[in-house]
């Protein structure tokens, strides 16, 4: 699927954090972004069963009631040593209010003793078109766990994630060099590759 020229993109995210982070991606083609938040859209129930399920049904929510393509986002830690938890739910550990340093405090009790500290971050994006057919693009970055947390910059478990061959968490990476290799910017890669060439 391509992106129309000139077309403008609902950003189907209330995470300031992402929505940040995507716009940063997009600045250098010129695209107009529209926030979720900002248009007012209800955040719908994320149901799916997978990081590109949950992706779709966003992008197709936003597409659908705007009458615009529309670009979300689904992402979040998996841990190897807690079988790929807290995965799809990275955001509900979080609880209602986002509280990420409850929910790294708890990757790190429920891990206990477990030596394995392996993890990868995954992105999925998908971009639906104002009829609701979508495309989605999937970026992953792998590294381990190091605790207590690291870093006051990116947002969500950065501070506890070491990328690899890195020394920095993603919480104390210049938000530059987070950009150049996080799984949301192998994701946009693919968008960008497919969608916007």
């Amino acid at each position: 699927m391509k992106l129309p020229q000139h077309a403008k993109l609902v950003v189907a995210s209330h995470n300031e954090g992402k929505v940040r982070e995507i716009n940063a991606l997009l600045a250098p083609f010129g695209i107009e972004t529209l926030g979720a938040a900002a248009l007012n859209l209800a955040e719908p129930e994320e149901t799916g069963v997978t990081f590109a399920e949950n992706a779709i049904l966003k992008a197709r929510a936003a597409a659908l009631a705007t009458g615009f393509y529309a670009l979300s986002d689904d992402s979040g830690l998996v841990v190897d040593g807690l079988n790929g938890a807290p995965g799809i739910y990275s955001a509900r550990w979080a609880g209602p209010t986002k509280d990420f340093p409850f929910a790294m405090a708890r990757i790190e009790k429920e891990l206990g003793g477990n030596p394995d500290r392996r993890a990868h971050f995954v992105c999925v994006l998908a971009l639906a078109a104002p009829d609701g057919n979508c495309e989605t693009y999937e970026g992953r970055v792998y590294g381990t766990l190091t605790f207590p947390p690291r870093g006051m910059r990116g947002f969500g478990y950065d501070p506890i994630f070491i990328p690899e061959a890195q020394r920095f968490t993603f919480g104390e990476m210049d938000p530059d060099a987070k950009h150049a290799i996080s799984h949301r910017a192998k994701a946009f890669e693919k968008f960008v590759a497919q969608a916007l060439r």
